[in-house]
């Protein structure tokens, strides 16, 4: 990959980061707002003058008004809505879930429309009274502001409609499969996010590049990454997965013939603008983030203050149809691979423990939960893929025993057996 590509390539990556932030967003749409006035006057010089003169400046007036006022106590009321289901998503079902739920594209899009159209109207009225706009020159105006009404009235209908399943709990766990899904499928696409898999341990004489803070590794720019690692001469492995909390001095990354490295110091500065570190996790290049965040949710439906088995039933299915698409990354290698940079392939093991680990512990008194986990385990073990089929069994063996032991009831034992997997059952008699 040249060094034009791996820079498109880490630009769009940072651009769909900020994307997702609804103050980006605001300003975008408070830009256009503001490019909306210009043009209308720029426009205005081409109409002809009995057509501007056949609409009054009032009537212009009423219109930026109605949006000034309008827009102001509708953004109130839809930040009110917000932050209530924030702070309800949060404590019903798991605080990780929330920052999903704020960067929901029809909310931010909604608040921007709202917040760009009260921009366009105080922006219109401030050039009515400095005069910019007279009586006879308003006639583009209008019909501009007439068009940003019809913006608005699409958008509050779209809102309205949104707010029925905003911060529900089928709409919430929709959204945590589609995005789990969709980052999962994406990093099966590009295996090891288009570097070489890293199957063994770095070499010994690699040198360590030590973690500068405590954090996670929230993201990394593997095209910068591999531009940076091949200018220098040297092979990078990184031996810590996305997701993985590192601390302060302890190694993040192995570098192979370090001494080609020139300026060390800054070659580390570099590496620290590549890889993301931050208290926090996302679902960006993390897809067992949101296998965790489902199974935290299965979880605490299964607490004794909600005690809903549905709901962890509907998130062990979940979880299945995302883990089946899985395959191993190391029988795929990109058509460009980053040949200076390897990454550890998605372990399958961990895979189950994220998504599943938590409900086969919480769940092990409830006879319906282990029945439906024992079939989901075998659907899986029944996978082509054969490591995702062996972490299924072993995790199925795992969690069969773990319930066989806790519940006693001879009929409930005989139920959850004839549900696992033959194999399974063979192993547990």
């Amino acid at each position: 990959m040249d060094n034009a590509s791996s820079f498109m390539m880490t630009l769009f990556r940072k651009a769909r980061r900020y994307a997702r932030k609804l103050w980006v967003r605001v300003v975008l749409i408070g830009l256009l707002a503001v490019l909306a006035v210009a043009l209308s006057q720029w426009v205005e010089l081409y109409v002809p003058d009995t057509l501007s003169r056949s609409l009054d400046g009032a009537a212009a007036d009423r219109l930026l008004q109605l949006i000034a006022s309008a827009m102001l106590a509708v953004t109130i009321f839809s930040i009110t809505v917000m932050v209530s289901v924030y702070q309800s998503s949060s404590t019903q079902w798991t605080p990780r879930v929330h920052r999903l739920i704020m960067q929901d594209r029809t909310t931010q899009n909604t608040l921007a429309v709202f917040i760009g159209a009260y921009v366009y109207a105080l922006l219109g009225i401030i050039l009515r009274e400095l005069g910019v706009y007279d009586d006879d020159h308003a006639f583009v105006l209008f019909w501009m502001t007439v068009f940003v009404l019809a913006i608005i009235v699409v958008y509050l209908i779209r809102w309205v409609l949104h707010l029925q399943g905003f911060g529900q709990l089928t709409n919430t766990t929709r959204q945590v499969e589609a995005v789990t899904r969709a980052r999962f499928n994406e990093r099966l696409q590009t295996p090891c996010l288009g570097a070489m898999p890293l199957v063994h341990d770095a070499p010994e004489s690699a040198k360590t590049l030590n973690a500068w803070d405590s954090g996670y590794i929230q993201c990394i720019y593997p095209e910068a990454m591999n531009t940076l690692a091949k200018e220098c001469d040297v092979t990078l492995y990184m031996t810590r997965d996305i997701g993985s909390y590192v601390f302060a001095e302890s190694p993040v990354l192995y570098v192979d013939r370090a001494d080609n490295i020139r300026d060390w110091e800054s070659f580390c500065e570099q590496i620290r603008e590549m890889l993301v570190l931050s208290d926090l996790r996302s679902y960006d290049q993390d897809p067992r983030f949101g296998l965790l965040v489902l199974g935290e949710i299965g979880s605490k439906a299964l607490s004794p203050g909600i005690n809903d088995p549905g709901t962890a039933i509907d998130i062990i299915t979940r979880i299945g149809r995302i883990l089946s698409a899985y395959k191993d990354e190391q029988n795929a290698t990109p058509d460009t691979p980053l040949d200076h940079l390897y990454v550890a392939p998605l372990d399958p093991i961990d895979l189950m423990r994220d998504g599943f680990g938590t409900l086969a512990r919480d769940g092990v008194a409830v006879v319906e939960v282990q029945q439906m986990l024992q079939q989901t385990l075998g659907n899986l073990i029944g996978n082509p893929d054969p490591k995702l089929s062996a972490a299924a069994c072993d995790f199925a063996q795992e969690s069969l025993a773990r319930a066989l032991k806790a519940t006693a009831f001879e009929p409930d034992r005989d139920r959850i057996c004839a549900s696992a997997h033959p194999e399974v059952r063979g192993e547990n008699k």
